[in-house]
């Protein structure tokens, strides 16, 4: 019996089927096909992203306009003011010491996040690359602490920094972020565990001490990390409201927020109702988010993307 009488009637030898000269491939109407059907799904995952970016953009877009109309078209919801003034911009350096709360918000903010992203790096380091009896436990312990409101630790905060003397001033918006915080230790040790011991341990051997094995290997391979912490608390910290509030009295040391609610309440509906300078003082005030946000982007999607990598 020869090899074609062994196959079965009707079978199709193996490498010819379903394509055209045994490759296996699918027929070039399937192929056309496929390919429309994947261009119509990109083409709706890009039109109900640009739907989505235009929601969250529209608020932005909105209060930007609004800052160039009189005051009689400032509810008018036109994106194109049909009468565009600088006159509110005057108006809000004239009525406030803006440049002032810009500065002392800067300060706020910069020892703010830096302190935070240094006194966590150094509490993760120490969770996630060394090895000690009741660590789980203790890690545990200060995660814990997340679960704590804000509030039930706000009278007995206030009373400390009143004993030190900082009532007043802008040390309390700032000086507590030098003793670490939980959210970002747990993030930072997670990109601190991803890292391998291999060349923590040949430096070790080199004689490099346990300053220099964090300082000149952890921290570079973990910058994303540190940028995103950074970015983190800086947005919290330049948007934070609540601690200036029982902090600050003097209008001198007031911070952006805090100056925003003064202008509130004197232009505001319990005030003049001169709502285009209040729009203004908020445009003016975001930019500084808004340019920070683009510097670190790339930073920002990299700590994104590679957190919680390994636990």
């Amino acid at each position: 019996m020869t090899v074609v009488d062994a196959v079965p009637a009707g079978a199709v030898p193996d490498g010819a089927a379903g394509g055209v000269g045994g490759t296996g491939a699918p027929p070039p109407d399937d192929r056309r096909e496929a390919h429309r059907r994947r261009r119509r799904l990109r083409w709706l995952v890009v039109a109900a992203l640009t739907v989505l970016a235009l929601v969250f953009v529209y608020p932005l877009l909105w209060l930007l306009s609004a800052s160039f109309k009189p005051r009689a078209e400032i509810f008018d919801n036109r994106l194109v003011p049909r009468h565009p003034t600088l006159e509110n911009y005057l108006t809000v350096w004239e009525s406030a010491p803006l440049a002032l709360w810009l500065g002392n918000t800067l300060v706020v903010t910069a020892l703010a996040a830096t302190a935070v992203t240094v006194s966590s790096a150094l509490v993760a380091w120490g969770f996630a690359h060394y090895r000690f009896r009741g660590r789980g436990p203790l890690f545990g312990l200060v995660l814990a602490t997340m679960m704590l409101p804000g509030a039930v630790t706000l009278i007995p905060t206030y009373l400390i920094w009143h004993r030190l003397g900082f009532v007043g001033t802008t040390v309390p918006l700032w000086a507590g972020n030098l003793f670490a915080s939980a959210f970002y230790v747990f993030l930072l040790r997670q990109f601190f565990l991803s890292l391998p011991r291999e060349p923590f341990e040949a430096a070790r051997l080199d004689g490099a001490s346990e300053w220099k094995l964090f300082w000149l290997i952890a921290v570079p391979l973990c910058r994303p990390a540190l940028v995103l912490t950074f970015l983190f608390e800086a947005q919290a910290s330049w948007t934070d409201l609540l601690r200036p509030l029982v902090y600050l009295q003097d209008t001198a040391t007031f911070t952006v927020p805090r100056g925003l609610k003064a202008l509130i309440d004197q232009f505001g509906p319990g005030g003049e109702s001169q709502w285009e300078v209040v729009v203004t003082a908020s445009v003016i005030t975001t930019v500084p988010m808004i340019l920070l946000f683009f510097a670190g982007q790339r930073y920002f999607v990299q700590g994104i993307a590679t957190t919680g990598s390994k636990g």
